[in-house]
């Protein structure tokens, strides 16, 4: 009897949209291994008894929201970044064990150095989820001191103050109507759901000053992307984060480690570009 095929997925509702699946399986082909992944529609309350039941088959997930958290609780080990960030979009099943991992964090960062923005002092991040989390550790590492952090409720941003705190950035919830009269900052990402519209007229200097990361690809443009792009800013989609955020689970899946390149890595992304 053959062995059966190593299996993996991203897992999320909905999940139709997820443009995964052609990412690592270019990946898997240039490295030369059979593997198959899937999209599977999985939610927060069904994930924890999808992971447990994974076979032997099964080599690794991918997690979109809101199962970077929901996971947590099924999860032995996480690693650094998603400690920090209390937030796991990667699992890798090693036999009984299930490790957790966070590779948003260093999609933004590459996606950010593909964009020319390798250091920063001051950020706008709007919304306050898991990738809003993933986005105030990415910004410490390029040496933001400081994140004015716009929400619908305020309120709501005491946990990202504190995360903020722990990686050495201060941390200023306010209204997302600030975006109306924000002055200029060097770096400003949107983490609202593609489609999602802020309901505000961002301000020129904001956009005269700032790159904007919008980590939404699809639908694609934004609304606020397409302010931003019509008085004249400069604007990156989410499909830079996606490409370099899924390099880092490649890495995992293949060798355990997102931070030990693959073989020929160089050509590995290349084709992983190019199904995008």
């Amino acid at each position: 009897m053959s062995e059966a095929r190593t299996r993996l997925a991203v897992l999320g509702k909905p999940i139709a949209h997820s443009k995964s699946p052609g990412l690592h399986l270019a990946a898997y082909r240039r490295l030369g291994f059979d593997w198959s992944y899937d999209r599977i529609e999985v939610d927060g309350a069904g994930v924890g008894e999808f992971v447990t039941g994974c076979d032997a088959s099964w080599r690794g997930l991918s997690l979109t929201m809101p199962l970077k958290y929901d996971v947590l609780p099924v999860l032995d080990e996480l690693d650094a970044v998603a400690r920090i960030t209390g937030a796991a979009n990667t699992v890798l099943l090693l036999g009984d064990r299930r490790l957790g991992f966070n590779t948003d964090v260093g999609g933004i960062v590459r996606s950010l150095a593909e964009a020319g923005l390798e250091q920063a002092r001051t950020a706008i991040v709007i919304g306050g989820g898991a990738t809003a989390a993933s986005t105030l550790v990415a910004l410490a590492e390029l040496g933001v001191a400081h994140v004015h952090l716009l929400l619908r409720r305020p309120e709501a941003g005491d946990a990202l103050v504190e995360l903020g705190r722990s990686v050495g950035v201060r941390v200023t919830p306010a209204h997302i109507a600030d975006l109306a009269s924000a002055e200029a900052v060097d770096v400003v990402v949107s983490t609202l759901p593609g489609g999602t519209d802020a309901g505000v007229a961002v301000s020129e200097d904001l956009v005269g000053g700032a790159l904007l990361l919008d980590v939404a690809y699809a639908p694609w443009p934004t609304p606020l992307a397409s302010q931003w792009t019509a008085a004249g800013g400069r604007v990156i989609d989410g499909s830079g984060m996606l490409l370099h955020q899924a390099l880092l689970q490649v890495r995992v899946f293949v060798g355990g480690d997102p931070t030990a390149p693959l073989p020929d890595e160089a050509a590995v992304l290349a084709v992983m570009r190019e199904s995008l």
